[in-house]
């Protein structure tokens, strides 16, 4: 790993801390970064999993105010994304990589398209304070924590995504403190799925830490921008940057 290729991945993984905290597809810039120093797609999906969970961090860490008073609640939603997290890790070791590299670009086109043509978050947490007041979370949503933290441990991009809708609409809450949720339920799920690619499959660590390095920083970042940014025009222009590299993606895989 030469000094400019550590620098670059430092600066793709504070925009990837960024985009995550906007969007919640992180590894729409930190996986392409990994790719673009060598690594192949197994591997580089095994490490950018392992850099997020140092992003997940400086998110979780900056959102202090908004996680206040949801222990109970996460304590059940993180157990989700633990046991959803292992399952994905599993899932992408048993599996051919071969598999992995040509599904790759249809999970990013269809991660870009769900975060193109969905409402923005603002919409949804209004309505789903309007359509959940007084009443308590819904006895399912651990559940489908754990099937959308499968998909995070296998891959990732767009589980933050989908976290964020079902919280919002599900929960009542506004979009900070679901926002705060999500981090904290793909913390969890990323934890668990590096641990088991640490313990059982090799780890690119010259390029881990560097990324880890600029998702903290991002990470740390991320709150604030969500507090303050034009979220509807950022999420299209992250959309259409997802679809182009889809379509990268999946000509080199089945070229």
């Amino acid at each position: 790993m030469t000094v400019l290729q550590s620098a670059s991945l430092v600066l793709a993984g504070v925009g990837a801390g960024l985009v995550g905290s906007v969007a919640g597809l992180a590894s729409l810039v930190s996986y392409p970064a990994l790719l673009a120093t060598g690594l192949p797609p197994v591997a580089a999906n095994v490490t950018n999993t392992v850099a997020l969970v140092l992003g997940g961090v400086g998110s979780a860490s900056a959102s202090g105010p908004e996680l206040r008073h949801q222990g109970r609640r996460l304590l059940w939603l993180s157990a989700g994304g633990v046991l959803g997290g292992a399952a994905g890790a599993a899932l992408l070791l048993l599996t051919p990589s071969g598999a992995f590299e040509r599904i790759v670009p249809w999970l990013i086109a269809a991660a870009s398209l769900a975060l193109l043509v969905q409402r923005p978050p603002r919409e949804l947490a209004e309505f789903g304070a309007a359509a959940h007041a007084g009443h308590r979370d819904p006895w399912w949503l651990p559940v489908v924590t754990l099937a959308v933290a499968v998909y995070g441990g296998y891959f990732g991009a767009a589980a933050g995504v989908l976290l964020l809708a079902v919280y919002l609409l599900s929960t009542g809450e506004g979009l900070a403190r679901g926002n705060a949720m999500r981090t904290v339920v793909l913390l969890a799920a990323n934890l668990t799925a590096a641990v088991a690619f640490v313990l059982l499959t090799p780890v690119a660590w010259s390029a881990a830490l560097p990324l880890a390095v600029g998702l903290f920083a991002g990470g740390r970042l991320g709150p604030r921008v969500v507090r303050r940014a034009p979220q509807t025009a950022l999420r299209r222009l992250i959309a259409v940057a997802g679809l182009g590299l889809a379509v990268h993606l999946g000509v080199q895989a089945h070229g």
